[in-house]
């Protein structure tokens, strides 16, 4: 029975996060449009995108490319299913950091200036990134005494309670994830950026379509992982998770993008002060009741 249940919440997953990711950011685009005072596009205009370029001509910088964008969809999908399926949460974070080593190859494949830029600032994204999603694992592993979600989601234990400073630095880091100011470095959807499409400034057509659609996928891993610390509430993680999505537009319409290095320090130092801390703290009250 419990196989069951995993492949089919794996199998919802596949299915439904497209169009949950799609319609998330068809609602974003027409906030960030009434923030700028603009009508801005419809809801679904994500998924006319998408459509478009699927069924664009096919040019490449590299043919690689596609090989490339292929495996950073497979994986990101690999690794929801993964998470939704109830499996290891630690495998999840390690999946993700290897689906974005795709992403990387392909913008260094196209062997031009800005998506080269786009690519090193991505894998910055990358090494700032993981070192919070394992300090959360490992949070959810102190608190639960597993790494698999099923045993997340089941136990009675309220994990915001014990990891605040975890949930706080993963919001931090969802900034950079989503691709939102002020630490959108690697791309943006902003024209008045710096760098506004750099690691994907080569990808068109297909190769471009899978890239979003990945990050749909993402996206809802991502809001997932937020919602694993309100598991015994799950009403109330539904109103946190938007309310942090909504904040994250909030940010995202306010501030510019800061520089690479200021993102590093920033959410290193947000890593170490909260994620870190909270993790020490917890560990020592852990020793002391033992």
């Amino acid at each position: 029975m419990n196989i069951v249940m995993a492949a089919a919440g794996a199998v919802l997953f596949l299915i439904l996060a497209p169009v949950l990711g799609g319609l998330i950011s068809g609602v974003d685009r027409v906030l960030t449009a009434r923030m700028q005072s603009r009508r801005g596009p419809p809801v679904l205009q994500p998924f006319y995108d998408i459509s478009k370029l699927w069924h664009k001509e096919r040019a490449f910088a590299n043919p690689v490319e596609m090989i490339l964008t292929s495996g950073y969809l497979i994986l990101i999908a690999f690794s929801g299913a993964i998470l939704f399926s109830g499996g290891d949460l630690l495998l999840v974070v390690f999946a993700l950091a290897l689906s974005h080593t795709f992403l990387i190859l392909a913008a260094y494949a196209a062997n031009a200036p800005y998506s080269t830029v786009g690519a090193e600032r991505e894998l910055i994204g990358v090494m700032v990134a993981e070192p919070i999603l394992i300090l959360l694992a490992a949070g959810f592993f102190i608190v639960t005494g597993s790494f698999f979600v099923s045993d997340i989601v089941s136990d009675p234990t309220s994990a915001i309670v014990y990891l605040p400073g975890v949930f706080l630095a993963l919001f931090a880091v969802l900034t950079l994830k989503l691709r939102k100011s002020p630490f959108d470095i690697a791309t943006s959807h902003h024209a008045h950026q710096e760098l506004v499409k750099g690691v994907t400034s080569s990808l068109s057509g297909r190769t471009l379509a899978k890239v979003e659609l990945a990050h749909w996928y993402e996206t809802i891993i991502l809001l997932a992982m937020m919602l694993l610390f309100f598991a015994a509430n799950p009403v109330l993680g539904i109103i946190v998770v938007v309310i942090c999505y909504f904040l994250e537009i909030l940010m995202d319409n306010l501030f510019p993008r800061v520089t690479w290095k200021m993102t590093m320090k920033s959410l290193w130092t947000v890593t170490l002060i909260l994620g870190a801390a909270n993790i020490a703290v917890l560990g020592i009250l852990g020793g002391v009741m033992v």
